[in-house]
């Protein structure tokens, strides 16, 4: 990659009429499972299958999230695959309901710290008066994300660190999804 290279964060397009939407996964108990872990940038060792409800159903989408983690199809591995990014994601295996083709979430474990402080809209920072001391200099909030360019390398697909919450991906990755179709995706410049 260079510097410059565009990048985007990656969501769930929610706004499709009819579409289904996925409920908190499971454990093979059916107990919830803690999906900050996907959120922390590193490889998982998953034991058991996960399942993930769908209420209410609908229209089955290529690129969802549950609870934030993305839940993808296997046409997305396979793009991934074909993209030589296989080192940059993790793809466990899930069963969504009502579905008998195979699903997967997508865990990213690569986290930059690549935000651009100065040209985001808003950066709050955890301060000792918050209360909590193990969080202060981290942040808080941040609306508008921008992230440094220059700090982001080669990477494909990342989490910005001090903000696990979004997901972002290069032009490249960007372009592959909507050539291949895929469906429910939606990007924000970053």
């Amino acid at each position: 990659m260079t510097a410059r290279t565009r990048y985007y964060e990656l969501f769930d397009k929610m706004s499709i009429p009819g579409r289904w939407l996925l409920r908190m996964p499971v454990d093979e108990r059916g107990e919830w499972i803690d999906t900050w872990q996907f959120k922390e940038g590193r490889v998982l060792n998953i034991e058991g299958p996960i399942r993930v409800p769908v209420k209410p159903t609908g229209t089955a989408l290529e690129f969802s999230s549950s609870m934030g983690i993305p839940v993808v199809h296997r046409r997305v591995v396979a793009l991934f695959e074909r993209l030589g990014l296989q080192k940059e994601v993790q793809f466990i295996p899930a069963q969504v309901e009502g579905q008998s083709e195979p699903w997967f979430i997508l865990n990213t474990p690569r986290v930059i710290r690549c935000i651009d402080d100065a040209h985001c809209e808003e950066v709050l920072y955890w301060r000792p008066e918050d209360g909590q001391p193990e969080r202060v200099g981290e942040y808080r909030n941040v609306s508008g994300l921008k992230v440094d360019v220059t700090k982001v390398g080669d990477a494909n697909i990342f989490r910005p660190w001090g903000w696990l919450v979004v997901l972002i991906v290069s032009e490249r990755v960007k372009q592959a999804l909507e050539e291949e179709g895929i469906t429910g995706i939606q990007f924000v410049a970053v």
